[in-house]
């Protein structure tokens, strides 16, 4: 498995990372298990999750049941030591996680031990802020987003909040590095500035939504992320599924996301546009004799500013498809036909 650095921390991660968000609902505790085993031994050793999965649905019941999957197999296990770990600080708007309080420095360290309870360890390899206080671009709300009511004395004041605590839980060991997640570019500079003007936690990462149907990154903070070292976790990188063509025809399998919610987060439309998009690649994939899955995951992987690919498997045979491709590399030709595809359907949701 190819491994890549995490921005300037030293730390070095697995260029495919083992997504938790269903453990503890469509995903149970064994499965969740054999899961961890499968992505280990494969050499997949970074796993992301987070305070508030997980979802499909996200509910005040099952809160918290991602981080005690991963927790209860590093009990079982043993094997802690063999995996850096991400997790992430909910903010605002989850009204059953410290009663969607803003991420601050009164709320990091009660995340953080919370975190840690859950994952039985004592420290964190990667924390992250899942989304900024000022609200983000990100979930479809690029279309509408209007930041010009934002407080930018305020932000900068946040920023330096939230960079001293973090740097007091460095200082106690529970946290090794900081990422950001949902972020844009102007508000990752704003986070290197601060650190870097007062020797505070740098950015290691950014955790974006990026796909073949969605490359709203390779704008201004692709450049930011070569140029400052900040790499890109990549979330949904098969679109939700979309990539996979499980729904393409108007097909929902029983138990998949988008039976459980819809329209799968406003990627779908009224219109065929992004089932016209999918099966661009879909073609790709087959005039290559390539699995879809390995070709959307490997696009991902051999982005520039990559630094790994976080994918969700909702039961150990879909695992067992990712693992089958997690060496694939694109031809140039491949790369080429991708690019046409892309310039044809820019931003199909």
């Amino acid at each position: 498995m190819k491994m890549n650095p995490l921005g300037r921390t030293g730390i070095e991660v697995s260029a495919l990372c083992l997504g938790t968000m269903t453990f503890g609902t469509q995903t149970k505790m064994e499965d969740s298990h054999r899961q961890m085993d499968m992505s280990l031994e494969a050499g997949i050793s970074f796993w992301d999750t987070a305070e508030m999965y997980p979802v499909n649905p996200v509910s005040a019941d099952t809160q918290g049941a991602s981080e005690e999957h991963v927790g209860a197999w590093f009990e079982k296990t043993g094997r802690r030591s063999e995996v850096v770990v991400a997790t992430k600080h909910s903010g605002e708007g989850l009204r059953h996680v410290r009663d969607g309080a803003l991420i601050s420095s009164k709320t990091i360290s009660e995340a953080i031990e919370g975190s840690l309870a859950r994952l039985k360890t004592d420290y964190i390899d990667l924390y992250q802020f899942h989304w900024p206080n000022r609200g983000s671009y990100m979930f479809r709300k690029n279309w509408t987003y209007d930041p010009s009511g934002q407080n930018r004395d305020e932000t900068i004041a946040n920023i330096h909040d939230c960079l001293e605590a973090l740097q007091k839980e460095v200082d106690r060991g529970t946290i090794r590095a900081f990422g950001l997640s949902n972020e844009s570019a102007w508000g990752t500079a704003q986070w290197l500035r601060a650190s870097e003007d007062r020797g505070l936690p740098r950015v290691a990462s950014i955790q974006n939504e990026y796909s073949l149907l969605c490359r709203l990154y390779d704008t201004d903070l692709a450049e930011l992320s070569l140029n400052e070292e900040v790499g890109l976790l990549s979330y949904s990188p098969l679109a939700t599924g979309l990539l996979t063509g499980k729904y393409q025809n108007g097909a929902v399998p029983k138990g998949s996301r988008a039976d459980q919610n819809g329209n799968l987060g406003g990627r779908i439309h009224g219109d065929d546009r992004v089932f016209t998009a999918t099966q661009a690649y879909l073609d790709i994939a087959a005039k290559h004799d390539l699995d879809p899955i390995h070709m959307a995951l490997a696009w991902c992987m051999q982005r520039p500013f990559m630094a790994s690919a976080i994918f969700g498997a909702t039961n150990v045979d879909q695992l067992a498809r990712i693992i089958e491709g997690k060496d694939l590399v694109l031809s140039d030709d491949v790369l080429k036909e991708i690019d046409v595809a892309h310039r044809a359907f820019p931003m199909p949701y």
